[in-house]
């Protein structure tokens, strides 16, 4: 924030002026946004930015050559514009008269300006500027504007005034500027590079276009997504990895698109060129053993750990991940901060997130402005539940998408521009010149490190096709008729140190000659190679593989009554002198009762029995999703809010002591990056149970994709395991046709259910659940952790069921020996005496059997609930209707349409179970018709369906 010219402070005034404004934009805690004191579990304050304001007299320096000032910033504020960032030069560049020094009076290039507190220089004559001090410095106008020009007019362009850190803004300065930082402990930026580094960016080029000439002499017809043109996206990761690697950083989570993938997988990340080539000649990735379906060629995975001659090396991870551009962004994000899960349990206070581990996302200019996912993935980089430390996120920008040109893909100058949501800083550098890459990422990671944000450096390159099939001059003639007259960045590059002695042709050409040897000599090896594959390594390497022999499908889920009671009582106990809202009286009161008679346990304190019990055995619980600290329905507080200071306290954490901790992550607005993220969560820490929490059970369809390419086919594809739980609140009960279905048939739609029992237990991609009693959903949530292998789950959760009276359970169905039951028999009825057997699934129950009460039919209706959909119970169904040998009718009943809800997925299964114990009767369908909608908008006609169900379930009885 910068002084007025028409304004005339003293020094002392100015500098109060920038104290106050320096109070407001303090980042560690902005005061445009309202603050909410939830130091719950899972926080960490901030990092501190440390950095000198300017001294009096720098500050009346800068009031007395206002005009110099305004020059100044114009040129860090605009010099992008001008900057010569486009390889083809087809991006239009105008000229900029904010850069001109004459519009501000500016005029006689040998007039001397004190330059101090305005710009920052280089150190002159040996001696560095006293940065803590103030010191004269003159300079004149022609030497000011080189020195401005060499900075933001090359071939690398910076955005970071639209900061509103003031702090912020002064790093970059100060950084770009004098290539030094005021601290002693920041390393100066690498300004020249040696022989040895050139000729190891120059092999990581050549080796990349070896081997795209290498495929597409080899497999001609294949779709391999190539990075020619884009060449230096290996240096500017190698140079990042290098850079984490000498800051200690010990893993990197790495996220990336199709393209250029095979080049960075065979080039930096160690993976097998003999696997790769076998897996182009139709082979598969996975080892035979597992089963695994696989994936497509430019989806493949390797996770290295790469030594760069530092203290420790540093693993890097690339991630798999589908087709639909950026889907994998939230999941590395939630992965990176899964990996740093322990040190928020044990690390001290000034123990910042980052430290060890770091999310890395690569991009494509056309996605990272079009896919929603990018935006809702920024969103959650600072929320203090998500945030990992900073990403660096890498835009590999060819100024088209496929082919669409960049002013049909977006409505920004940049593509980078929806960075500017979160105020991320922007580099944009030019691809046809490594060394300049190199450079912005060393910026990109000095940044991260000291701010711990988000940091987009966007690559401008260009793309020789967008795959190896396709003629792009049929859309872009003329911009591919620049490209394909062009030599390549290798070449370039080459050319560019043969002049400066660096290489040789003979060091060229052996290079080449030795790679496409080496690339032979794989491609040879490939009729015999077997693909290996560490599944179950690291912190899985308790776990076993579902279809081994030592797999538990079953485990013990009871826990002993005292600790049931000591996990209940925990949970609504809170510190002396904390004001609890007085309509929460209540609801502590209701639990202490339940516990204390161990009976009437409503659904949230048995979600809170099941993570307090998890926690004492030294397993962490995260929950995620819009309020999910009260609960949507105010029905779980977990979380309590201090009424007088509005301070928050979890009980579980601070009552019950235990080694496992529970992390209540209120959530933004999102449902995909968010489940994305608790989904890579899951993917990194088996001793967690990770639950995404939709605010109504069809918000999950703002989530699609990641439930269709990672929740329902990562074991299958890349053989990942999960053991995510997706809490779906589902009922119809009047609310129209949103909030209403969780559409569950989407669900089993998904799963890879088998039609028949073998008599084995089934190895589902993903289990199906609709519980209808707390000690159900209190044993689902057991059931995850103690098992010896991790599966998804998705629980069509409750609304109405919540407090219903009649749907709460007693502590002795928690109790040793209890556990969760897939179908549940009617426990009201004698089996001898039913004419009728209806089988339903969900809260209808309740209704029905209230139903049949009236109607006083309790000795003809047998209501069986399937509890658990997928995998469906065959065995367990067929001992329970195996009891009604009277019963000659055999229903099917649900609440939602016919063409939804369970009854396409039951129907054929529960068919072949009836023919199974003798019955020859057709299974009778009871519900809505076929609808387009989950439920009616209009009351009076939900009720009229609602009474046809009950009317029709017990016509003729």
């Amino acid at each position: 924030m910068y002084l007025s010219t028409r304004i005339k402070y003293s020094p002392v005034q100015a500098q109060k002026v920038v104290q106050s404004l320096s109070g407001f934009l303090r980042p560690s805690t902005p005061s445009w946004q309202r603050q909410y004191h939830d130091e719950s579990f899972g926080f960490r304050k901030r990092k501190e930015y440390v950095f000198p304001d300017y001294t009096e007299a720098q500050l009346e320096n800068r009031h007395r050559n206002a005009p110099l000032l305004r020059y100044v910033d114009s040129m860090r504020t605009h010099g992008h514009r001008a900057a010569r960032i486009d390889p083809l030069d087809l991006i239009h560049r105008e000229e900029v008269g904010a850069l001109n020094p004459a519009r501000y009076g500016l005029v006689d290039p040998n007039q001397k300006y004190n330059v101090d507190g305005i710009l920052w220089t280089k150190p002159i004559e040996g001696k560095t500027i006293d940065r803590a001090g103030s010191k004269e410095e003159w300079w004149t106008l022609k030497e000011i504007e080189r020195h401005l020009r060499s900075v933001y007019i090359g071939r690398i362009a910076h955005e970071y005034m639209h900061s509103p850190s003031k702090t912020e803004r002064l790093w970059f300065s100060h950084l770009l500027e004098s290539e030094s930082l005021p601290s002693s402990a920041e390393s100066r930026l690498l300004s020249t590079f040696d022989h040895d580094q050139k000729r190891h960016i120059h092999g990581l080029l050549a080796r990349s276009e070896v081997f795209d000439n290498f495929l597409q002499l080899k497999f001609p017809n294949l779709k391999r997504y190539g990075l020619e043109g884009g060449e230096s996206m290996l240096p500017a990761l190698d140079s990042l990895f290098a850079s984490a690697s000498e800051a200690g950083v010990e893993h990197i989570i790495l996220a990336m698109p199709h393209r250029g993938r095979l080049n960075l997988l065979t080039g930096l990340l160690e993976y097998s060129p003999a696997g790769m080539f076998h897996k182009v000649r139709g082979g598969s990735e996975l080892p035979e053993e597992y089963g695994g379906e696989g994936d497509v060629l430019s989806h493949l995975i390797s996770s290295p750990v790469l030594d760069y001659g530092h203290s420790r090396p540093v693993k890097v991870s690339l991630l798999p991940n589908p087709s639909h551009l950026e889907a994998v962004n939230p999941v590395a994000l939630g992965k990176t901060r899964a990996k740093q899960f322990s040190l928020l349990k044990t690390s001290p206070e000034n123990c910042t997130l980052g430290d060890k581990a770091m999310c890395v996302q690569l991009h494509g200019d056309a996605s990272f402005t079009g896919q929603g996912i990018v935006m809702e993935g920024l969103g959650l980089s600072n929320l203090p539940h998500f945030t990992s430390g900073g990403s660096v996120h890498v835009v590999v920008d060819n100024n088209i998408g496929y082919t669409t040109p960049a002013s049909n893909a977006r409505s920004s100058l940049y593509c980078s521009d929806v960075g500017k949501m979160i105020n991320a800083p922007v580099l944009h550098v030019n691809g046809d010149h490594p060394e300049d890459v190199v450079r912005a990422m060393e910026i990109a990671f000095k940044y991260r490190q000291y701010f711990r944000k988000d940091i987009i450096v966007d690559l401008l390159v260009y793309r020789r096709c967008h795959n190896e099939l396709d003629l792009p001059n049929l859309t872009s003639p003329l911009m591919y008729e620049k490209i394909n007259s062009r030599r390549s960045v290798p070449q370039l590059y080459e050319q560019k140190l043969i002049a400066e002695q660096a290489l040789t042709e003979k060091d060229i050409t052996d290079l080449r000659s030795s790679y496409k040897a080496h690339l032979e000599s794989e491609l040879a090896k490939t009729p015999s190679y077997e693909p290996t594959q560490t599944v179950l390594g690291g912190r899985w390497s308790s776990m076993v593989w579902p279809t081994g022999k030592d797999a538990d499908f079953n485990p013990k889920t009871g826990v002993e009554i005292d600790t049931l009671k000591k996990v209940g009582e925990a949970s609504v106990q809170v510190p002396g002198g904390f004001s609890v809202h007085p309509k929460l009286q209540r609801h502590v009161k209701s639990r202490l009762q339940s516990i204390s008679t161990g009976s009437g346990v409503d659904w949230a304190t048995a979600e809170a029995l099941a993570f307090g019990s998890l926690m004492l055995e030294g397993c962490d619980v995260r929950i995620s999703g819009q309020d999910v600290g009260r609960g949507t329905f105010s029905h779980r507080h977990a979380m309590l809010v201090d009424q007088t200071t509005e301070g928050v306290v979890v009980p579980l954490n601070d009552e019950l002591k235990a080694d496992g901790k529970l992390e209540l992550a209120n959530s933004s607005l999102s449902e995909m990056a968010v489940l994305g993220f608790e989904y890579g969560a899951s993917w990194e820490r088996p001793n967690l149970l990770p639950i995404w929490e939709a605010q109504f059970g069809d918000f999950f369809n703002g989530a699609q994709v990641i439930i269709d390419t990672y929740v329902s086919s990562s074991e299958s594809k890349w053989l990942m395991q999960s053991g995510l739980v997706i809490a779906l609140p589902h009922g119809l009960d009047g609310a129209g046709p949103e909030h209403s279905s969780s559409r569950i048939e989407r669900f089993l739609q998904l799963t890879n259910d088998r039609y028949e029992s073998d008599g084995h237990p089934a190895n589902v991609n993903m289990h199906v659940v609709f519980p209808t009693t707390p000690a159900q959903y209190f044993h689902l949530l057991r059931r995850q952790i103690r098992r010896n292998f991790r599966k998804p789950l998705a629980i069509a959760s409750p609304k109405s069921l919540l407090r219903l009276s009649a749907a709460a359970s007693s502590l002795s169905d928690m109790q040793p020996g209890t556990s969760f039951q897939p179908v549940l028999a009617d426990p009201l009825v004698d089996p001898s005496e039913v004419q009728r057997v209806v089988l339903l699934s969900g809260k209808l129950y309740y209704e029905l059997i209230k139903e049949r009460k009236d109607r006083g039919l309790d000795d003809k209706v047998a209501f069986i609930r399937i509890e658990e959909l997928s995998p469906f119970p065959f065995e367990e169904l067929g001992e329970v209707l195996q009891k009604y040998t009277n019963a000659e009718e055999w229903y099917y009943v649900q609440e939602e349409p016919r063409n939804q809800g369970a009854y396409l997925h039951v129907n054929a299964r529960i068919g072949g179970v009836l023919e199974k114990v003798g019955v020859l009767e057709r299974l009778v369908y009871v519900g809505r018709k076929e609808s387009a909608l989950p439920a009616p908008g209009i009351g009076k006609l939900y009720k009229q369906q609602q009474q046809e169900i009950m009317d029709a379930t017990f016509r003729g009885l």
